[in-house]
């Protein structure tokens, strides 16, 4: 499901392995992400942590709206939030570098994941969905704050509101991106990333506000309103339409 290898001394890189579902988060994906992170922030040889899909076609693919599906309950939905919210500041405050390589396309949940990462590089082939309205969703994992943090309040709320689709260039001009690098260059890319130490890395980040108790309030704050969409039938039902036109195509 997630493979991780030493790249080197100091670089561990980790691979979503899911082709049959376009690497899509499922509940087994969330609970090796949670040991991996444990093994990162324990490790004190590993100074960069690369993170992408496998393969070249798709990053994430979201939430697995298969087993996500199954979540029916308001407090389900907010407990979920939750535990990813929580994921993904344990990997933001990570005393080593980490990048997302999107190495495919990526799509709701996944923009939310790659965005907790400190750099995030990009094929120059992949496409970036922020299609969680076409489900009558808003992000729940943090997403919005960190988007707006990205790009601005105004363009933020534009691409989410008109789910949109985008090209690594477009997102490289918006500055969502660090740089468009093939796979075979990433490691390069990461090389003056290696000069200091796990101490000096901790501290940086620290002192560059990730840890702001206001910026915790305002991705808590998207928790609820997820939650009271994702139960809405709304969503539901445009849900249950995705997945039965999936299950005919195939």
């Amino acid at each position: 499901m997630i493979r991780s290898q030493r790249v080197s001394d100091h670089i561990l890189w980790a691979k979503i392995d899911r082709p049959q579902a376009r690497n899509a988060i499922n509940f087994k994906v969330i609970d090796q992400l949670e040991d991996l992170v444990s093994e990162l922030e324990t490790d004190d040889s590993i100074k960069v942590f690369i993170f992408s899909g496998a393969g070249k076609t798709s990053f994430i693919a979201g939430g697995d709206l298969k087993e996500f599906h199954t979540i029916t309950q308001k407090s389900e939905a907010i407990n979920v939030s939750e535990r990813m919210q929580k994921l993904f500041r344990r990997v933001e405050e990570l005393p080593c570098w980490n990048i997302a390589y999107i190495n495919g396309d990526a799509y709701g949940g996944g923009i939310e994941c790659m965005m907790a990462f400190d750099f995030i590089l990009s094929a120059s082939h992949s496409k970036f969905g922020f299609t969680q309205g076409r489900f009558y969703l808003t992000p729940g994992w943090g997403g919005l704050t960190r988007l707006i943090e990205r790009v601005g309040r105004s363009k933020a709320l534009e691409w989410q509101g008109k789910a949109e689709i985008k090209t690594a260039q477009q997102l490289l001009h918006h500055n969502f991106i660090n740089a468009i690098v093939e796979e075979q260059n990433v490691v390069e890319w990461t090389d003056p990333l290696l000069k200091n130490g796990r101490d000096f890395i901790k501290t940086l980040k620290q002192n560059s506000g990730i840890k702001s108790p206001e910026r915790f309030k305002k991705m808590k704050a998207e928790i609820e309103p997820f939650a009271d969409l994702w139960v809405d039938e709304n969503h539901t039902s445009r849900v249950e339409k995705f997945i039965q036109k999936n299950k005919k195509e195939n």
